[in-house]
């Protein structure tokens, strides 16, 4: 087996994890989530969520990750519980699952670069979209974004992952912060501010059925849990980092970032009175595009935007590839370089469906985020807080002073709050998946 990687610096372990939190969950998928449920009622829930749910169980994945050293499926060997593998399985099954559809979306972000600097959709957004979405471009441009992605985990943790993300996460932060200064001056966008930011309570009350899975899945999603990502980066730390710090940060971090979007998105979707309701994975860019045509700089301005929405993208597909090739590289002989050239090829044959009907992809999505992450979510947290238990507790206190009191707080959260969420989020998840169509 070869030698495993470290991250070079704590920096690079932090703005990793965030470009892995900050991709399109944030700025492709938390907008149009946040359109369909209500708006500022679901950024309410969504909140919670982060703060109860997401952010003790990130720490989960830290501990597991961290104590064994390994990768997401092995750790549960190394930590002396192999009958807790099919955990890690699924977390792995998971990303594996979402970067194949996860690639089409960023093939449609590349296309949409191109066509903001030429003025191409500003005709009409919506035919556009519906012309560049599916069919022999889509898939061609997948093959791009996936060959992309491949090339950056290919060299490695240190010179691929951290070089790439030390450059990608500044970048998103800086760029999102521009177009929402400008999107302050745009006539018309209070409205887009109210109804991101004024919530109706009564929204969650008569729809809680749809709303708090969707909150709950996009807090996991948008926090890349539940794919085994935080578990395998986590494993390439040293034992002197302060877990609690670094997990506050990249929750505080994702958090900053999603909310930023919607300061972005709204704002420009009102100023052109855009409506913002209309549901399915292409939203977000019909929408913004819509507003783009109608705006001063509007192809510079698309060009930016759909800029970062690509850096964004980028900076999660590879932490969902990482994973996979993490347990390959652990266990085989094979070199890194070919193990994410063979992963991306399986990867790209299984996202041509999606790239072929969108249908597909919706699909696709709706299993991961209310099937596939909350399950492997409800296991990371099981298993931390009732089976590694006072082993966890041990881990989350190295290279913190004085945190016994905060790490029992911790532990006892997972144990039941958290614990009792996820499982309430997965069963109305499964509910919302299998019901009929109405």
């Amino acid at each position: 087996m070869s030698e495993r990687e470290t991250w070079a610096t704590r920096l690079g372990f932090i703005l990793a994890s965030v470009g892995s939190a900050v991709g399109l969950g944030n700025i492709w998928r938390f907008p149009f989530q946040t359109a369909e449920n209500g708006g500022a009622a679901f950024l309410v829930v969504y909140l919670v969520a982060v703060l109860v749910i997401g952010l003790p169980a990130l720490l989960a994945e830290f501990v597991i990750g961290r104590r064994a050293n390994v990768n997401a499926i092995d750790a549960f060997d190394r930590l002396d519980r192999p009958n807790w593998k099919v955990v890690g399985a699924i977390g792995v099954f998971a990303g594996f699952w979402t970067m194949a559809y996860y690639s089409v979306v960023g093939g449609w972000v590349i296309r949409y670069v191109y066509g903001s600097a030429t003025g191409a959709y500003f005709g009409s957004p919506r035919d556009y979209f519906g012309a560049i979405s599916t069919g022999p471009d889509a898939v061609a441009l997948h093959l791009l974004f996936m060959a992309t992605a491949v090339g950056i985990v290919a060299f490695g943790v240190e010179d691929g992952i951290e070089k790439a993300t030390k450059v990608m996460v500044p970048s998103i932060i800086v760029l999102m912060i521009g177009l929402a200064g400008y999107a302050v001056t745009l006539p018309g966008g209070g409205e887009g501010y109210a109804f991101f930011l004024s919530p109706d309570v009564s929204v969650i009350a008569d729809d809680y059925r749809s709303v708090v899975p969707a909150a709950v899945g996009q807090a996991l999603f948008s926090l890349s849990l539940g794919f085994s990502v935080m578990i395998t980066y986590a494993s390439y730390i040293g034992d002197d980092e302060n877990l609690g710090v670094d997990g506050v940060s990249i929750a505080a971090f994702n958090t900053f970032v999603g909310v930023l979007a919607g300061f972005v998105v709204f704002p420009f979707l009102f100023a052109q009175g855009v409506a913002v309701g209309d549901a399915g994975p292409g939203a977000v860019f019909v929408s913004v595009a819509a507003a783009l045509g109608g705006l001063p700089f509007g192809r510079l301005l698309g060009v930016v935007f759909f800029g970062v929405v690509l850096i964004a993208a980028l900076s999660s597909a590879i932490s969902l590839l990482e994973v996979v090739t993490s347990y390959v590289v652990d266990n085989y002989e094979v070199g890194r370089a070919q193990t994410a050239t063979g992963l991306g090829a399986v990867l790209f044959v299984g996202g041509v469906p999606s790239a072929m009907d969108i249908a597909w992809l919706d699909w696709f999505d709706t299993v991961a985020v209310n099937l596939l992450l909350p399950l492997a979510a409800l296991g990371v947290v099981g298993f931390v807080g009732w089976v590694l238990a006072g082993e966890a507790t041990d881990e989350i206190q190295q290279g913190t002073a004085g945190a016994d009191g905060l790490s029992t707080v911790w532990l006892w959260t997972l144990r039941t709050v958290v614990l009792a969420a996820v499982a309430a989020s997965l069963y109305l998840g499964v509910r919302e998946l299998t019901a009929p169509p109405l």
